[in-house]
Parts: C-alpha cells; structure tokens; sequence
C-alpha cells in the first residue's frame, strides 16, 4: 500500500502498469505529470441541456439518456459553442484500490480561457472528486463560458491527482514548512492554508489584466502560441490599485505573491469564500512539486488567478485576499518535477495568458 499522500509521477506510473488505470487507446507522452494525469477526450461529445451529476445509484449513460439533444464526432474536430453544456466519455477508465480517492481539475490553459470543465463518475455526487476505491469511467462535462472552442479526441483538458490517507498540512506544519525554506514572497498569511492576494500596482506600468470580450471568434485547442490577444481580450489598466468588476464578466489578474512548491508537496487552490466578494476566483486548481521553486528553475511564480464577477459589480483593491492555498504532502518526491525538466509552460510566470496565445 502507498504511503499517506499524494501519489508521485512513478507512482501512477505503477498504477497503469498494474491496470487500475487503463484507456482505450495507448498512453500518450507527457501525460503523467509530476502529481497528476492528464485525462484525454473520447471520440464524441454529447450536447445536454443542462448539467448534472449522476447520483448515488445511477450511472452517468443513465442521465445521458435523459438529457441528450445531439451527439458530436470529435475525433476530427468539433465546435464546442460557448454557453452550450457537454458531456464527454474520457479515454480514461480506473479501478482504484481501497484507500484511494481522486480530485479532478481543469488544465491551467483550459482555466484561462473559461472553460468550465468539470469530471464526473458513475453514482457520483460531486463535481471532481473521485470516490474511494473507485471502479468505471470517467466523463467530463465542457461549459465554454466567453470562447467557443474546437475540440478533438485525445486533447487533454483536465487532469486528476490521486490521494492515499491525510495529505492535507496543518497551518502549523506550513508555518515550519515557510520556516525552512519559504514558500510565499513577503508576509506569509497562514490560515486554512496559504492565504495570497491581487496585484493591482506594478511594479511598471498600469497593466494588471486582461478582460474577455463578448464577441470573438473560435480558439481551436491544437493551435499553440497562435492568436492575437487583442482579438480575444481587452486590457484592464489602472494607476489608482483598485479595478471594478463587472457582473457577468471574466478576467485573469495575477496574484500579488510569488509562490513556491516544495519537492514533497502539492497544493490546490481552494474555492472562493462568498465573504470576500461576489466573485469566482479560479477554475484550474492544481499546482505541482516544483512549481515556482528555486530548484525547478522558478524562483517564485505568480498564480494567474480566473476571476468571474456574479451579481453586483465589485470593487477590488490591490492587496485584498481572494483566495488560498491548500498545500498537501506527497506520498513520494516525484522523478520530475514541475519547471525546466518537463518544460513547463508557466513556470516562473507573471500575468499570462493560456498558451494558444501570442506572447
């Protein structure tokens, strides 16, 4: 049985040697990241009027039979239209052991382009999560919010960590864990986890997001490095630290922190709270070892917050807290870890854009 924690890249390596996990076709280079599987699309996609979750005695081909309009063949390509809700089979099946759970998250590039993709699983009740010693396959559901997109098969636009035990550190744990080596610039704000902030003073100039327009044409998912972001995005300026946010719209700002990963941890970005605002502060959670880490070619990485205003247009100041960061032990040191050995796209970043765009 595997140590208390999250597993490590050889770790779920040995997952799919001994068939807990499994996929139709074979697996693809680089899908085992350092704390995580990428998780690929199947070959169609389901137009569904509204999303679900399948419940505790049902399978999710149950509700699929309720609610589909249409199918959609992807394995040449299709538009996914914004607004629209999908469900997708993914190439992916497991058959975890007792004692191990899952946790499911949107790929960086698909947060930042606001796509909510969520996985769900047979008899499931939550969104992302995946049920100790779980046994079928897996589906995600694709809600593309301000972008239509082009989706093919294979595309991986989410990934799932797996969990053994308690892996969750205690605040007096990350306080001797910032003791050691730090893990955050400037003050380190432990409560629940790591506490971290909006920059909205650079150090130069005036720009501190970008804003999606409401009118744009289509992101194709395979094209990397290849649209012009004033296409697709306006630029959030202001020489006062302070923006409003307007209801319905969708934003990347970036934190005010650099922040690191140890070698030994993970950490997801916990959900807002609805205290501190009226606004959404993520859809892509996960953060590897060696995120922003000195070792891993880092030295402190900012994290590009999503940000989704709801009801009321919102004030948001430099220096608020919007979030924080659950930091959890690995099971074991991965064999690589994220930055220059796996040639991450975001490692020591700033305020970034998916990666289908031009720098």
């Amino acid at each position: 049985m595997h140590k208390a924690g999250v597993l490590a890249d050889h770790q779920i390596e040995g997952l799919i040697a001994e068939g807990a996990i499994w996929a139709d076709q074979p697996f693809a280079t680089g899908q085992v990241q350092p704390a995580s599987l990428d998780l690929r699309l199947g070959r169609v996609a389901y137009r569904v009027r509204a999303s679900f979750l399948a419940g505790p005695l049902r399978r999710v081909t149950d509700r699929l039979a309720e609610f589909t309009m249409h199918e959609i063949d992807l394995t040449q390509g299709a538009v996914l239209e914004k607004g629209c809700v999908y469900v997708v089979p993914l190439l992916e099946s497991l058959a975890l052991p007792a004692g191990m759970s899952g946790a499911a998250s949107a790929k960086s590039s698909i947060g930042r382009l606001d796509m909510l993709t969520r996985v769900i699983t047979d008899r499931g009740t939550e969104f992302d999560r995946v049920p100790d010693g779980y046994e079928g396959p897996l589906y995600v559901e694709i809600c593309p919010r301000s972008f239509s997109v082009v989706a093919q098969t294979g595309q991986m636009l989410n990934q799932v960590i797996f969990r053994v035990g308690q892996t969750i550190l205690s605040d007096n744990e990350l306080k001797a864990l910032h003791a050691a080596s730090p893990i955050v610039s400037g003050n380190a704000v432990i409560s629940d986890g790591l506490g971290f902030s909006v920059d909205l003073q650079p150090e130069q100039g005036t720009l501190v997001g970008y804003r999606a327009k409401p009118h744009t044409g289509v992101i194709d998912l395979s094209r990397l490095g290849h649209y012009v972001p004033s296409d697709y995005w306006e630029e959030v300026r202001t020489d006062d630290g302070h923006i409003i946010l307007d209801p319905g719209a969708f934003y990347i700002l970036v934190s005010r922190e650099a922040i690191a990963i140890p070698p030994d941890c993970a950490a997801e970005m916990a959900p807002y709270l609805a205290m501190v605002g009226e606004f959404r502060v993520h859809y892509a959670g996960f953060f590897d070892p060696g995120f922003g880490w000195d070792g891993a070619g880092g030295a402190g990485s900012r994290g590009v917050l999503e940000v989704r205003c709801h009801e009321a247009p919102f004030v948001l100041e430099h220096g608020q807290v919007v979030g924080r960061l659950v930091y959890e032990r690995m099971s074991e040191t991965p064999t690589a870890l994220y930055g220059r050995e796996i040639k991450s796209n975001y490692q020591g970043q700033g305020l970034k854009l998916s990666k289908h765009f031009r720098s």
